[in-house]
């Protein structure tokens, strides 16, 4: 009646018997329960510029970048998962095969998805459970809740992300259980993934209490930058191969580079050579990112100097 007929408050009140606190009341509750959901929309400005930049220099089939103005970091990123949302519902069509990683932007990406009802959609969980604080950004989660918003069903890998030897990676990637998921990784039709970094102060997956600082040192040491799925790149976008890397559970880099559409989501200024090397690897033919991200990836494009990426964006993730 509130939401769908414009009725007031008192006028419910008077049609159903309730008093209007009571009204007032029932509708806080349907918000707190999630019968009603209320978003809002705010105009997507994007840089074209920088877009056509991108794409050119990257070698990219298609670039969204947010203006993002003063927005902190936390808003940012929010907003960016809207804009991926959009960018991502424009590829969904029926009978269609999705995979998804883990992280905050991937979880704001499937979070500002609408409701829409496919037919014989299937999300498939792409990388080892990191089993992190918050559940919500897990790869587990983040299948389900992009099954739920596209009526769709969904595969998780029963497995943790790292191992502590290459010999029970192997073991557990045989194991029928897990070749029950794994199996859908080559009908991936489109896959959304975030882009890590390897900066201390920034890589999501030290947070999570996945690597150590040693690993992540180790790891730095070899040439990594960031990773895709927990791929670890380097700059150049050569694969790093580390004890670590050989015991990482998920999908491999040449079945992720067969999937047709490899959205790449992620922004600040700490994702910058992240992004340069997960374009390069092929780990991702298409990305969203922000005007902040956009232009430290081009001024080291152009200038060869990554002075830009030792300052310290304050509010970085």
């Amino acid at each position: 009646m509130y939401y769908e007929s414009n009725l007031t408050q008192d006028q419910i009140a008077k049609i159903t018997g309730y008093s209007r606190s009571m009204v007032s009341r029932l509708l806080t509750e349907a918000r707190r329960q999630g019968v009603v959901e209320i978003r809002i929309n705010h105009p997507m400005q994007r840089r074209r510029d920088l877009e056509q930049a991108l794409q050119a220099r990257l070698h990219l089939d298609e670039v969204w970048v947010m203006a993002r103005g003063t927005l902190a970091h936390g808003e940012m990123l929010r907003r960016l998962g809207v804009l991926a949302a959009r960018f991502l519902e424009a590829y969904l069509h029926d009978y269609m095969t999705l995979g998804t990683s883990w992280g905050t932007a991937v979880y704001e990406t499937v979070n500002a998805l609408q409701p829409r009802t496919f037919r014989g959609i299937r999300v498939v969980q792409m990388i080892g459970a990191l089993g992190t604080p918050n559940p919500d950004i897990d790869g587990p989660e983040l299948a389900r809740r992009m099954a739920r918003a596209l009526a769709g069903q969904y595969a998780t890998l029963p497995v943790p992300l790292i191992v502590e030897s290459e010999t029970t990676r192997q073991s557990l990637m045989r194991a029928p259980h897990v070749q029950r998921v794994t199996q859908f990784f080559r009908q991936i039709d489109l896959a959304l993934v975030g882009v890590g970094t390897v900066e201390p102060e920034h890589a999501s997956l030290l947070r999570a209490g996945y690597l150590t600082a040693e690993q992540l040192e180790d790891l730095r040491a070899a040439g990594a930058v960031g990773d895709v799925c927990a791929i670890h790149i380097a700059l150049d976008g050569s694969l790093v191969d580390t004890p670590l890397t050989r015991c990482i559970l998920g999908i491999d880099a040449e079945t992720l580079r067969r999937v047709p559409i490899r959205i790449g989501v992620a922004g600040g200024q700490a994702k910058a050579l992240p992004i340069l090397a997960a374009s390069r690897s092929g780990l991702i033919n298409r990305l969203v990112t922000d005007e902040v991200a956009a232009t430290f990836a081009l001024r080291i494009l152009e200038e060869g100097s990554l002075s830009y990426v030792n300052a310290t964006e304050p509010d970085a993730d």
